[in-house]
């Protein structure tokens, strides 16, 4: 049974670059394919690396739009891809490429043991423990908060949806690419929606792996200020961050609405 990755990545600063590099051949020994799409923003060197890889690999065009409102766009998109390059894959793992590098270098077995499972339901929403959810900023814990309630009081579906990863039978992934308009972050919630009214069956897996991988990207940060936490506390001290979490909460319950 083949499973292959689809994943995207944005990396305009070059931050992810040396943790991609390093990781990236105990990530290939994980699955039967990788799939990825990434943004023509993310730096040369990536994009160069990322061609010589033995992937599939597509670079998105300069004038496709990127940022949230976006998001549904891109995810469809790499999924499109894994399909397309790997015609004999009968399971895909949608995870953005930073998050599932993180996964992979902290919780290498619950990766493996995740991915082993997947074949349990056409689409298995991956979603976080209580402490990997609690590693996350209180601007972005608070507001997906609310994204799961909305999700649970429509559903029935007491589940944490918005950590962006999720398995797909090959049946559930060409639904998403066929039947799937959701371009913005609301596809978090309307590619489940879409699942369940077509009869795929539907799972849940809580991770640990899925913990604030972002902060793989300020490591000398994170150490100038003093750890983890200080550098939380500095991003949930800005309002800005703040607005922008709740714009994200308001746009994916926007899209459940349209539903």
């Amino acid at each position: 049974m083949a499973i292959v990755l689809a994943a995207t990545h944005h990396d305009p600063d070059g931050r992810l670059h040396q943790q991609m590099v390093r990781l990236f051949p105990a990530l290939q020994q994980q699955f039967d394919g990788i799939a990825i799409l990434v943004t023509p923003t993310s730096v040369p060197i990536t994009q160069a690396w990322l061609a010589q890889a033995e992937i599939a690999l597509r670079i998105g065009a300069a004038s496709e739009p990127i940022g949230h409102l976006h998001l549904g766009r891109w995810r469809r998109g790499a999924v499109q891809i894994a399909l397309d390059a790997f015609p004999t894959a009968d399971w895909l793992l949608f995870c953005d490429l930073d998050r599932v590098l993180h996964w992979l270098e902290y919780w290498p077995e619950e990766l493996a043991t995740t991915i082993a499972a997947l074949p349990a339901a056409d689409l298995t929403v991956l979603g976080r423990t209580p402490r990997a959810l609690a590693s996350h900023p209180r601007a972005q814990v608070a507001t997906e908060a609310i994204v799961n309630e909305v999700f649970a009081r429509m559903t029935g579906l007491a589940w944490d949806v918005m950590a962006a990863a999720r398995g797909l039978s090959r049946r559930a992934a060409e639904l998403i690419v066929t039947a799937s308009h959701d371009d913005s972050i609301g596809a978090d919630c309307t590619w489940l929606l879409l699942a369940q009214r077509a009869g795929l069956t539907l799972g849940y897996r809580a991770t640990e792996g899925l913990e604030f991988e972002t902060l793989d990207r300020y490591l000398d940060e994170v150490a100038a200020l003093g750890g983890a936490q200080a550098w939380l506390d500095r991003f949930d001290a800005d309002p800005r961050n703040w607005l922008m979490r709740i714009d994200l909460a308001r746009m994916v319950v926007a899209a459940l609405s349209k539903e």
